[in-house]
């Protein structure tokens, strides 16, 4: 289904990633050039510096503060614009964020911004991509975005792709949403997986970074490809974007492929402290 939903026109805005898709560099790049590409200058910010408060959520004056410190660089930086990429993120700003401090820039999500030039974006995909896609749809930021309709109509400008049709939809914004839910996680693959089953589909796109994570892991042992909608633009683009994170997730040893320069760029503490035991959990049961 075509969305004529239009993002407000913007040539110059911020890019706002986030905090949780430092583990993702790739996918950061790759959308930095994407909106680079279609005509949008963007000055990208993310991490503990530009935080929306939310890690910090069970203290209301750290948040705070935090969330005060990011709207106030956004504002610093003179652009009209602050495009998002998770949703958390989103949402954050829009009802928590900005009703307490004033912005002078309006919010728009990527998805929202390459559809609004999708006619500029349709250009850059010269590569075909043959797949059968079915595409990871989530109900709950669907409301504020029609995040899952505007990934589909993107997903429709490549090449050799083809995007299978299954009514299935995911509860939550994230699948972060359903982790702590006890079997919930567990359930949702298993459907996941019937549907593309039933769909006849060969590739899982994702459209979010936690969902991403959680997903990658049904690569083992079964002939399917996961990928995030932004892997298979950056493909049609014949850009290299190369999933880091999936190769360490489906390794056997993720030491071995992060490498002695993968570790000692991370710091060897905190890789095995916040890293591997990330990486070597077992699949939801």
């Amino acid at each position: 289904m075509a969305v004529n939903r239009q993002a407000p026109p913007a040539d110059r805005a911020v890019f706002w990633y986030g905090c949780n898709m430092l583990r993702h560099g790739e996918v950061i790049r790759a959308s930095a050039r994407l909106l680079d590409a279609v005509g949008v200058e963007t000055a990208p910010a993310g991490g503990p510096s530009h935080c929306c408060g939310s890690p910090q959520e069970a203290n209301a004056r750290i948040a705070e503060g935090m969330a005060r410190r990011t709207v106030e660089a956004f504002n610093a930086t003179g652009r009209e614009q602050v495009i998002t990429w998770c949703p958390s993120c989103h949402m954050n700003m829009q009802d928590l964020m900005a009703p307490v401090t004033p912005v002078r820039f309006d919010t728009a999500h990527i998805t929202e911004v390459l559809h609004a030039r999708r006619d500029r974006l349709r250009r850059l995909l010269t590569h075909r991509v043959p797949a059968r896609v079915l595409l990871h749809r989530h109900l709950g930021f669907q409301p504020r975005v029609p995040v899952n309709d505007l990934v589909a109509d993107l997903l429709r400008l490549i090449p050799g792709l083809t995007l299978v049709e299954h009514p299935l939809a995911v509860p939550g914004h994230m699948c972060s949403a359903l982790a702590g839910v006890p079997g919930a996680l567990a359930a949702a693959q298993r459907a996941t997986l019937d549907a593309m089953a039933q769909a006849g589909a060969d590739t899982l796109a994702t459209i979010f970074h936690s969902c991403h994570r959680e997903a990658v892991i049904l690569e083992r042992g079964r002939s399917l490809r996961v990928a995030n909608w932004v892997h298979l633009l950056a493909e049609a683009a014949g850009w290299p974007c190369e999933d880091g994170y999936k190769a360490l997730r489906n390794a056997g040893n993720p030491r071995a492929v992060a490498g002695e320069a993968g570790l000692t760029a991370a710091g060897e503490a905190a890789f095995e402290r916040l890293i591997e035991p990330e990486l070597r959990k077992p699949p939801p049961a």
